[in-house]
């Protein structure tokens, strides 16, 4: 039997629920004035990386694969964003602390968000599987939608990146969705963004956007769906 995976990462920058607030991303702009060229810092851009935790993230080597950077450069860059960016132990009250900014987002089902905890966690990967005809497209379709519904805890929606590897995205799927919540069909659509990525080359390019994206938008773009 043939199998098929869908992934669901939800990210969300710069998260507020009444008095707290928690900023987990800086901008590579940040390394200008900690004597980081501007040419290199667009370089990093290029490339998808557009926060000092993104650097962190990203392995020496592949840095050194973009054009322009050299192993000294990247050594540099590497070195600031360590002393931007608390990269070691924090103590769990402060873990407790940045957790009180993640928020649920329904799936649509009672049921299915209960087992998942009241639903799909943001700044978090969720991986859905099962074989052929068991609604793993239906997710996706939903939370298209329901992403960009308010929700409890102060949450007030956001758009969409949908990335297709398998051409089963439908907007018609979409709009009867949309119409069990009285949502305007033209609204709800404009807040999904779809790619087709055809190769794994080409979803890893597509990957690179959608960073810049939210990079551009920050605290917009609410669910990322890999599919």
């Amino acid at each position: 039997k043939q199998w098929y995976q869908r992934r669901v990462a939800v990210e969300e920058q710069d998260v507020s629920y009444g008095s707290e607030q928690t900023v987990d991303f800086q901008d590579v702009d940040l390394l200008q004035s900690h004597g980081i060229n501007v040419a290199d810092i667009k370089k990093l851009k290029g490339a998808g990386i557009c926060t000092i935790k993104g650097i962190l993230m990203t392995t020496a080597k592949k840095l050194c694969n973009i054009k322009g950077l050299s192993e000294a450069k990247v050594e540099k860059i590497k070195d600031v964003c360590k002393t931007l960016c608390d990269s070691g132990f924090v103590t769990a009250f402060e873990v407790s602390e940045r957790r009180k900014s993640i928020f649920k987002i329904s799936t649509g089902s009672k049921e299915l968000d209960k087992l998942l905890g009241g639903g799909l966690e943001s700044m978090a990967i969720t991986e859905a599987f099962g074989e052929f005809r068991t609604g793993k497209t239906q997710l996706s379709h939903t939370l298209c939608v329901l992403t960009q519904l308010p929700g409890p805890n102060g949450y007030s929606g956001g758009k969409v990146i949908f990335i297709d590897t398998e051409n089963t995205f439908r907007p018609g799927r979409l709009r009867s969705i949309a119409d069990r919540y009285n949502l305007d069909h033209t609204a709800m659509l404009d807040n999904v963004l779809y790619a087709r990525a055809y190769t794994s080359e080409h979803q890893l390019e597509l990957l690179d956007f959608a960073a810049a994206k939210c990079h551009e938008e920050p605290g917009i773009f609410k669910v990322s769906h890999f599919k």
